[in-house]
């Protein structure tokens, strides 16, 4: 008689750990290049230290390291528990976590160094990119190949968004990412102009749109229900919300081109839809924080649960900000001011960060089998931590933001500008106190993580978690 199939949780385990790690790097360099922007001389003059250079290797470490890790570790637990079949792909599967983690590694190597496609979110060189194609692409086959030998027959709701975002972020990848190549580490686009910024800010928000929205949506409808112990508060809600948000987002990208050499009819399209994503945005939220009723009191002992729906009160707040933002007036006062920064960790730090910190700790317990993690007190410790630190830092920057676009906006009588740019620069100055403030609390959280992380893991040796007998 054949052995009892198993769960594969050696590769979630991985990623969950390696979640931790990145997340501290990565939150590390974006607090170094913020204390930079108070302290210019902490670059002490060498070209891999300036902040042009950092901050491409803190966005992808935060967004592909910290935040993919965390996509990997939850969906593949998920896809597993929901479909009750272990992970299809045999070497694929630990090719997945080595090959994303040579890709982190190779990114913390060639952007301190300048080794620039120059693309937002986008910014590794061809070879790499071709490395991320295969890791994707062995992804795809894991995820879709273990949802094809389900032994239940419904696809539950959290796979239609991973299976959304893998789909959606290979054709996003490839198709920016076309290139011609004149050295190993130089390459140019095959777009030109106006065109190359067009397919680029359809990449860059469609990797906000999936793998920073539609994918943590899928970790939302799996890990709240389960944490809560409630069902989902609508699952017919979820499915509307699911079939809106993937047909809508993908026309939003030219938001970011407002004001440019991007025709105006593009621009508007940009906005219109940008408009339109609000509804489906704010159904899956109010679909997460309503699956507490009859629950709430939950919150009160639960700080894992309190860092899912307060991610989820960012998503909302970020969600809201965001169409407002695309609105061509608004606009007008808000581009290129470090508004647009308060916004974007707003969705980072809020949104993303305290879902995946949230999932981590619900998760990790049950990875190895333990009943809670080390310090239930620890984990509220950190909450505190990070959830001043976020309101720290994004209302810095939206004041920030908005008295920049005032000041650049003030004109005299005579038509003349009313302050110099130095000027503006002068009166950020406390603000870029207060963030740095911020992101050095919510660092500080990480590392509290960690050493609950730890002491939780430390000597335990995981048994296999049997998958359960068909009906």
């Amino acid at each position: 008689m054949d052995a009892q199939p198993t769960y594969n949780d050696t590769v979630v385990r991985q990623f969950t750990i390696m979640t931790v790690v990145w997340g501290i790097v990565g939150m590390l360099v974006g607090v170094i290049i913020a204390a930079q922007m108070i302290w210019p001389a902490l670059n002490f003059e060498t070209a891999w230290l300036t902040f042009g250079r950092l901050r491409p290797l803190h966005t992808n470490a935060v967004i592909f390291a910290f935040g993919g890790s965390v996509l990997f570790a939850a969906s593949y637990y998920i896809v597993q528990r929901t479909c009750q079949a272990p992970l299809f792909g045999g070497p694929l599967i630990a090719f997945t976590f080595w090959g994303w983690q040579l890709v982190i590694v190779l990114a913390a190597i060639t952007l301190p160094l300048g080794l620039t496609s120059s693309k937002e979110y986008a910014e590794l060189e061809w070879p790499i990119d071709i490395l991320i194609t295969l890791v994707w692409v062995s992804y795809a086959i894991v995820f879709f190949g273990t949802i094809v030998k389900r032994r239940q027959k419904h696809i539950y709701v959290a796979n239609w968004f991973f299976g959304a975002y893998i789909i959606t972020i290979a054709v996003l990848h490839i198709g920016n990412s076309a290139a011609l190549p004149v050295s190993m580490t130089k390459s140019y686009s095959a777009y030109p102009g106006a065109i190359d910024a067009m397919v680029q800010w359809w990449y860059g928000h469609n990797a906000v749109g999936f793998f920073l929205t539609a994918a943590f949506l899928g970790i939302m409808y799996y890990v709240i229900p389960k944490q809560a112990g409630r069902p989902v508060f609508s699952y017919r809600l979820s499915v509307v919300h699911f079939w809106a948000l993937v047909s809508i987002y993908m026309w939003a990208g030219p938001h970011h081109l407002l004001y440019t050499s991007l025709p105006n009819w593009t621009q508007s399209i940009g906005m219109v839809f940008s408009l339109i994503l609000l509804a489906p945005s704010w159904g899956g939220m109010i679909n997460g924080i309503m699956t507490l009723s009859g629950a709430w009191h939950k919150l009160r002992t639960d700080p894992v649960l309190r860092f899912l729906i307060v991610s989820l009160s960012f998503y909302g707040m970020s969600t809201f900000e965001g169409p407002m933002m695309s609105v061509k007036t608004v606009n007008a006062l808000s581009h290129y001011t470090d508004w647009t920064i308060g916004h974007v960790h707003s969705g980072a730090l809020g949104w993303v960060g305290l879902i995946t910190i949230g999932t981590v700790y619900a998760l990790l317990p049950r990875l190895f089998g333990k009943p809670q993690m080390y310090s239930n007190k620890l984990v509220e410790v950190h909450f505190w931590m990070a959830t001043i630190g976020v309101v720290l830092y994004i209302a810095s920057m939206w004041i920030a933001g908005i008295m920049q676009g005032l000041m650049w906006r003030a004109v005299n009588d005579d038509g003349t500008l009313t302050y110099s740019f130095v000027q503006s620069l002068e009166a950020m100055y406390p603000f870029y106190t207060v963030r740095l403030l911020g992101g050095v609390l919510y660092l500080s959280g990480m590392f509290v993580m960690a050493y609950n992380v730890w002491k939780t893991v430390a000597g335990v040796k995981p048994s296999p978690v049997p998958v359960p007998q068909a009906a």
